[in-house]
């Protein structure tokens, strides 16, 4: 036993740290997605807060000042340590994203929840190899292990999230030496987060019309068409929320005062526009009738909320409020593929979900781990529908996406040179 212990300690060690580690995190997404509901449902009850905003923003940004300005890194230094070890990721990281995204979400910016999970995962994970020792392949595997675990938990598809784990690092390339570990960790920290009652947004299981094999073909062609259009507007976000930002960056250069910017220029557009309906993730409805990521699947088809809930989360994310944008691309996607449901002929639920997961696919450069999640979210019926969608909005989407660290393995298009991360390719559409 002793020698078996010696030769395997390094394994032993990993598995039991990956284990904790999906605990924490999963236990530490359950507390966030449950205050996440509670501070919505204040904001809801207290519209007024809006106009603490700017205040709000400048105060988290101070935070982020005091305790962690390598923590404003967020998720792309998350996986710059995945693809080379550098100072680390700060265990303030989890708290600080947690409390700022908390803040956004009060006052009412609009951003999601993915952002603050992956860094809490990433955050934990980092701790963890920290106080192990771990180097090499085994700190890789662990890190990636956090992304997954977090992702995972915070939307209820583990099988998802063991996917996005590693194939967010880079395009055009999965690393099968850590499906394992990043399954075992999303598996594991799913479990966490629903052992503490958590309930994620349920949407229905939707199957594909049983009218034949042209009927099929058709249908395939017409996901394709809208995984096209889900792909362009996919790079629309992620391109004006960059270009935005540098602007933002440019124009205001001290940090505190970004925020205050991107508060007053909310507001702005809620008095514009004359409503708050396009305000936090967009899941839960202030009143009847409010524009909801749920309430596209049962509907009838919206024209507009997508944009309206682009500009209003560009608007929110690129002047430095903390949280995510997949929420937000679930709501944008969702809502286009309402509004393209009449014109190609498609029942909206059908729609509604292809555009949903694909243009997360699009932006995070994820098509696989999408399609895998629209799979657990709306079951296996769409199958065929959802993966075209998918491959479709990523290669029309570009080499640009919402993680500038991300690694260029394989480009998209034969003809063009690989990059060595997508910053390289923010500089211009083409």
């Amino acid at each position: 036993m002793r020698a078996f212990l010696a030769l395997h300690r390094h394994r032993i060690t990993f598995a039991l740290a990956l284990v904790a580690m999906a605990l924490v995190v999963g236990t530490a997404c359950a507390g966030f997605l449950w205050a996440l509901d509670a501070v919505t449902r204040v904001r809801f009850a207290a519209p007024w807060l809006l106009w603490g905003l700017p205040l709000g923003g400048a105060g988290v940004a101070w935070l982020y000042r005091r305790f962690s300005t390598r923590a404003e890194g967020g998720n792309n230094l998350i996986l710059d340590e995945i693809h080379e070890p550098g100072a680390g990721v700060p265990l303030a990281m989890a708290p600080l994203v947690v409390l700022g995204t908390l803040v956004t979400h009060l006052l009412g910016g609009s951003a999601g929840r993915e952002g603050t999970a992956v860094q809490l995962g990433g955050s934990l994970a980092h701790g963890f190899v920290d106080r192990l020792g771990l180097t090499g392949g085994w700190r890789r595997l662990l890190l990636m292990g956090g992304v997954a675990a977090g992702f995972g938990a915070v939307f209820g598809t583990p099988l998802a999230g063991a996917v996005f784990g590693i194939e967010v690092l880079a395009l055009g390339t999965l690393d099968l030496a850590a499906a394992l570990p990043c399954l075992v960790a999303a598996l594991v920290a799913d479990a966490a987060c629903r052992s503490w009652g958590i309930h994620h947004t349920a949407y229905p299981h939707l199957d594909l019309p049983s009218e034949g094999a042209r009927a099929l073909a058709l249908l395939l062609l017409k996901a394709g068409v809208a995984g096209i259009a889900v792909g362009l507007v996919a790079r629309l976000f992620a391109e004006a929320n960059h270009t935005l930002g540098a602007f933002v960056r440019k124009l205001v250069p001290g940090a505190l005062w970004r925020p205050v910017v991107g508060g007053v220029l909310v507001i702005a557009l809620s008095l514009i526009f004359g409503t708050q309906d396009y305000l936090g993730l967009g899941v839960l409805a202030a009143h009847p009738g409010a524009p909801t990521l749920p309430g596209f699947f049962t509907a009838a088809p919206d024209r507009w909320s997508w944009l309206l809930k682009l500009v209003f989360t560009v608007a929110t994310l690129s002047t430095g409020f903390k949280g995510g944008e997949v929420t937000p691309l679930f709501f944008i996607g969702a809502g286009l593929g309402s509004a393209l449901a009449p014109l190609l002929g498609v029942p909206v639920p059908v729609m509604a979900a292809l555009g949903m997961v694909a243009m997360l696919g699009a932006a995070a450069n994820t098509p696989v781990a999408c399609a895998v999640m629209g799979l657990e979210l709306f079951g296996i019926g769409l199958g065929p529908v959802l993966v075209v969608a998918c491959v479709a909005a990523y290669l029309a989407s570009g080499h640009g996406g919402i993680y500038l660290s991300q690694k260029i393995a394989r480009p998209k298009w034969p003809r063009r040179r690989a990059a060595a991360t997508l910053r390289a390719s923010q500089r211009s559409w083409f």
